[in-house]
């Protein structure tokens, strides 16, 4: 890992990590068990990439990155709500997360599907309560990221993946479904950046550009990992898209040029960047990261 993207990590984790806090514990909850199942879900776990894309290019289009901390919330809350979903019995029926039981085995089913329900709007109250940005800029970041995790992105993707289980697909159904499921919401992280820095259409361009690469590149190297890792290292079940009849860019293309696909993907990301200037060198640096990461 590159000093750039050590320095940026260990700089935002713990603030993402209070900022997450403070949004729960302000928002609070009648139940006390819900609140723990959102918590528990939520606090103190994942590597916070899809915040750090937002807050990262904010800082690479201008602005203050800082001022998009309640958008960067917002994604991660929409990110662990489709991890809690996704682990329940009717979708991937995945007993682990992040290292520990998963919300429905901690806390039941049908806890959990109300925890991941009660993330959605607590995403958006986050941002719309919490941004400093004029009402104009804050709106649009939260309509990106309600556009983004509806049927027209992470839902349609997890729709069709559901569908295609036991059915060997092609690439172009593949990257379909991984532009929804994965690609939207890592879109919609960086796009929000760039919108938090007031920045110009050509730079969200740049952004969206990026993200498609990188989420592409993400889940190449989610499959290889699903094939190469173990439970302990990367915090989940391994060989479960084997076990649903998945198909993967792993087994479509095999394990070699999976990675070399993986790789290309990522450079593209890089030139995407590559007019910011120096203000891309962590964009570059964490895109790299990402694909040669081990969870």
């Amino acid at each position: 890992m590159s000093d750039i993207v050590k320095i940026r990590q260990n700089e935002w984790l713990p603030k993402i990590e209070t900022a997450l806090n403070d949004a729960v514990s302000t928002a609070g909850s009648i139940s006390p068990e819900l609140e723990d199942a959102v918590k528990y879900s939520l606090l103190d776990a994942g590597k916070r990439i899809r915040p750090i894309l937002a807050l990262e290019f904010c800082r690479a289009a201008g602005g203050n990155p800082e001022d998009a901390m309640p958008f960067g919330c917002g994604v991660e809350m929409i990110h662990t709500y489709s991890l809690i979903h996704d682990d329940l019995p009717c979708m991937d029926d995945d007993d682990l997360r992040r290292g520990k039981p998963s919300c429905h085995v901690k806390f039941g089913e049908d806890t959990a599907l109300l925890a991941g329900d009660a993330l959605q709007p607590l995403a958006f109250e986050t941002m719309l309560t919490q941004s400093k940005l004029s009402p104009e800029r804050t709106v649009k970041a939260a309509a990106v990221l309600a556009h983004a995790c509806g049927a027209a992105g992470m839902v349609g993707g997890q729709v069709i993946d559901l569908g295609n289980e036991g059915k060997q697909v092609g690439l172009d159904e593949l990257r379909k479904m991984d532009a929804g499921k994965t690609g939207a919401i890592i879109k919609a992280a960086c796009v929000m950046g760039v919108i938090a820095a007031d920045g110009d259409e050509n730079t969200e361009k740049i952004a969206e550009l990026y993200a498609e690469n990188i989420g592409i590149a993400f889940q190449i190297t989610d499959d290889i990992l699903d094939i190469t890792s173990d439970e302990a290292t990367l915090g989940k079940p391994v060989a479960s898209d084997i076990e649903n009849s998945k198909s993967t860019y792993v087994s479509l293309l095999g394990l070699d040029k999976a990675k070399r696909e993986a790789e290309r993907y990522t450079e593209l990301a890089v030139e995407a960047v590559a007019p910011l200037g120096d203000k891309a060198d962590f964009l570059i640096a964490f895109a790299r990261m990402l694909a040669n990461r081990i969870n």
